[in-house]
């Protein structure tokens, strides 16, 4: 039997809600195929921030450190600034523990309508990586003659060619396995250094994938054919900004953001990786007990395949898929009028039957 230790933080909102449904799916998926867990939960979130001035504890890196795994739900609550929360716990972590690589996949699941129209499952199938470490989101620059007319900001992107290399050539090796397509969101056109010297490192990679085609297209117009031609696109590559904002766009394409799962990955495995819906704490709904789980149930599902549970893995993600063919098990968002827990106890049903 295999064993791993899984660190849950819960978080704020219906992160609390959502995550014990995964880890319910997950434990159902152990019985399946002889897989043990030992969780770990850990309270930090904007709530402790408000009672104590910190997101998480001095030393909350070195805990998460023997873990196999980090289980996210949501950070983020009125009245505690969205900066605090991110840095003070969410960007730590991905730093901390080399976890460069955020993979988001964008599919559409059936029982769910796409806002585009006459769109099928065939049309919206794609995976985003996002480099997750550096680029825009950095911590360099700074404010002067703060409150004045002459207010100055400045902030620094960030792109190295170890930092930027490794993601792109993360993404050719998985078009490799797919479609053999690779879409790159660049802006070269108007960001003048940071963008030719990204679109310079994906044409170096290229050469040593020649049976990957690559279309490297300006983010406003990849903004639109993700709306327009969904389907041209099988693999897509970006920067830390754009492929966040590709993320949430491909996730409203395909139905939901609520449905919409991650995995920020340290692919070399020198410490855990996370994975996290990225729907957010949603506090118009937290406490209801109408949040779809489906985002953090699929998000467990990729938890289990780089835990090297890929059998068990799909067999989540297929059992998502079948609870999502019943009207009756679909939550608000999608329609319907299924509680978390109602659609979470018809993953678990589907799945009690695999092997049975």
């Amino acid at each position: 039997m295999s064993r791993h230790r899984i660190a849950l933080i819960p978080g704020d909102g219906i992160g609390g809600e959502v995550i014990p449904s995964a880890m319910s799916v997950v434990e159902e998926a152990g019985k399946r195929f002889d897989i043990a867990f030992e969780w770990t939960e850990y309270p930090w979130s904007c709530e402790r921030y408000v009672e104590t001035g910190s997101m998480m504890p001095a030393d909350g890196l070195d805990q998460l450190a023997s873990a196999d795994a980090i289980l996210l739900g949501a950070v983020g609550w009125p009245g505690v600034p969205d900066h605090i929360s991110l840095w003070g716990l969410l960007i730590p972590i991905r730093r901390h523990f080399q976890q460069y690589i955020n993979l988001r996949p964008i599919r559409l699941m059936p029982g769910i309508a796409s806002p585009l129209a006459d769109r099928s499952a065939s049309d919206i199938d794609m995976v985003i990586v996002r480099e997750n470490s550096e680029g825009e989101y950095s911590s360099i620059g700074g404010r002067i003659f703060q409150g004045t007319p002459e207010e100055v900001v400045v902030q620094q992107s960030v792109f190295t060619r170890r930092g930027v290399e490794r993601t792109v050539r993360y993404a050719f090796d998985l078009a490799a396995t797919r479609a053999g397509t690779l879409t790159s969101a660049t802006k070269s056109n108007g960001i003048i250094h940071t963008m030719p010297f990204w679109d310079e490192v994906v044409e170096d990679v290229a050469s040593d994938y020649p049976n990957v085609t690559v279309r490297q297209i300006h983010i406003d117009a990849l903004a639109a054919d993700f709306v327009l031609r969904p389907e041209r696109h099988d693999v897509v590559v970006g920067s830390n900004l754009f492929g966040d904002i590709l993320s949430d766009l491909g996730a409203a394409v395909a139905g939901s953001i609520g449905i919409a799962p991650s995995a920020n990955l340290n692919p070399e495995r020198t410490g855990p990786s996370m994975f996290e819906p990225v729907h957010g704490s949603a506090p118009d709904i937290a406490g209801t007990g109408v949040a779809n789980p489906l985002g953090a149930i699929w998000s467990a599902a990729m938890m289990l395949d780089h835990l090297g549970h890929d059998v068990a893995a799909a067999a989540v993600v297929s059992a998502c898929e079948r609870a999502l063919e019943s009207s009756e098990c679909t939550t608000p968002d999608l329609g319907g009028s299924a509680s978390t827990t109602e659609f979470t106890h018809e993953v678990i049903s589907i799945l009690r039957d695999i092997n049975s």
